[in-house]
């Protein structure tokens, strides 16, 4: 079985799926994100999750800083919740291409001139980057003896 935690890892992306990443934190994260769901009954309802799992993810995003109690007991967004709207965006992308038999369900518009949004990986210098252009490397906060240990694939430079 799967562990709670990513402990092993030194990756972002694993320390990002402790705070979001059990099965319906994202759509949570979606409703309120782009449905302005604020209300434990309305996301229990809309999605129909069991009221126990509703709590413990909610009480989650919480303690994580994603989102916060208002004056009325609703769950509200923090910027660092907000802030996943960009990931969101990928996600549904990515599942319109590769995981959807049918058209896109929901299109994303800029609320200003309702102009199409996408994800895209950007180069600060030449603009939108092909996915198999993106190469990476080794940041400040990589411990030296954890990529040490790794094995396989190419490396980092």
């Amino acid at each position: 079985m799967l562990g709670k935690t990513y402990d092993s890892q030194v990756c972002s992306i694993a320390r990002s799926l402790e705070l979001v990443g059990e099965r319906w934190s994202l759509l949570i994260i979606r409703d309120a994100l782009f449905a302005r769901v604020t209300r434990f009954g309305d996301f229990q309802h809309n999605l129909g999750i069991a009221t126990n799992v509703l709590t413990s993810r909610l009480e989650s995003f919480v303690a994580g800083g994603i989102m916060e109690r208002d004056g009325a007991g609703d769950y509200v967004l923090t910027s660092k919740g907000r802030a996943l709207a960009v990931a969101l965006i990928a996600l549904t992308e990515w599942g319109d291409e590769w995981a959807s038999p049918i058209d896109p369900p929901i299109l994303y518009r800029h609320t200003a001139c309702d102009s199409p949004v996408h994800a895209t990986a950007t180069c600060e210098a030449c603009g939108i980057v092909p996915a198999e252009e993106v190469g990476i490397r080794i940041g400040p906060g990589m411990p030296p003896e954890y990529l040490a240990a790794r094995r396989g694939g190419a490396r980092a430079g």
